[in-house]
C-alpha cells in the first residue's frame, strides 16, 4: 500500500474522532465528512482548502475551512401600499327653515234682508242663526284680521244710509264678540250705497215693491277674515 493510500485509510479510521484540529485550533466537527491525518487533523491541500470525503455534507462543514455556513438572505419587507380611502362624503345640505305659512283670506256676504228687519239695525231670529253658522266656521280658529262692511241700497239719504250700514256691521260684530270668536281685530264700518253690486240698468225706475226687490243684493253685511288657519269646512 502507498503512502497516499495509507494516509486515505488512516484518514477514514480516525474521521470519527472529535474534535479535529485545524491549523493548531480545535475544530468541533458535528458529523464525518473531512479526512483527518494520524494526529486527527484535517488534511489541507497546498492551496490551503480542506480535503472532503464521500460523507461531506452542507450540515458537516466547519468556519476553518469552508467559512460562515451561508445565511438566506431575509427578503425586504414587503412595501405597505396604503388603500385607496373613499372621498370624504360631502357635508350635509342645510335645510332651509320652512316659510311661514301665507295667510288665506275668506269673504262671504250676508243678505241684510236675511239678518235685519227693513229699516231695522236689530237682528231677526234668522239672522242669528245665519250667523250661528259663522261662528261654527270660526270655531278652533283665530283669524288675524276680521273685517266686517255694511251697505244699502240706493233709497235714502246718503247721510241717513251712511249711518244705517254703519249700526248693522256694528251689530254683526257684537255677536261675533260675544260668542268668543277670536280674532286679533275685528273692524266694523258702512259704505251706505255707495257700492251696489247691481246694475242700475238692471233695476231702474222709482220706489216700487219690483225695485225694492231688484236692490236685495245691495243691502247687504260683507265679511271678510284673513289667517293662517282654514276655516272648518271650507277648502
Amino acid at each position: 500500500m502507498n503512502t497516499f493510500a495509507k494516509c486515505i485509510a488512516i484518514a477514514l479510521t480516525g474521521a470519527a474522532l472529535s474534535p479535529a484540529v485545524v491549523a493548531g485550533q480545535s475544530v468541533a466537527v458535528a458529523d464525518p465528512g473531512y479526512v483527518f491525518d494520524t494526529r486527527g487533523s484535517v488534511l489541507v491541500s497546498a492551496f490551503g482548502l480542506c480535503w472532503r470525503d464521500s460523507e461531506w455534507t452542507p450540515s458537516s462543514r466547519v468556519e476553518q475551512c469552508d467559512g460562515a455556513p451561508a445565511v438566506a438572505a431575509t427578503p425586504p419587507p414587503a412595501p405597505i401600499i396604503a388603500a385607496a380611502l373613499p372621498p370624504p362624503a360631502p357635508p350635509p345640505a342645510a335645510i332651509a327653515p320652512l316659510a311661514p305659512a301665507a295667510p288665506m283670506s275668506y269673504k262671504m256676504s250676508f243678505s241684510g234682508d236675511a239678518l235685519f228687519a227693513f229699516d231695522k239695525s236689530e237682528l231677526k231670529p234668522e239672522g242669528r242663526v245665519m250667523l250661528d253658522e259663522l261662528v261654527k266656521k270660526l270655531s278652533g280658529a283665530h283669524s288675524e284680521s276680521i273685517v266686517l262692511v255694511g251697505h244699502t241700497d240706493r233709497f235714502g239719504s246718503e247721510d241717513y244710509n251712511q249711518k244705517l250700514s254703519e249700526r248693522r256691521a256694528a251689530t254683526v260684530k257684537d255677536y261675533l264678540t260675544e260668542h268668543n270668536v277670536q280674532a286679533t281685530h275685528i273692524g266694523a264700518s258702512g259704505k251706505g250705497k255707495s257700492e251696489p253690486v247691481t246694475a242700475a240698468a238692471d233695476c231702474h225706475g222709482a220706489r216700487s215693491a219690483r225695485v225694492i226687490a231688484c236692490l236685495q243684493p245691495d243691502r247687504r253685511v260683507d265679511v271678510e277674515m284673513t289667517g293662517t288657519t282654514p276655516l272648518v269646512g271650507s277648502r
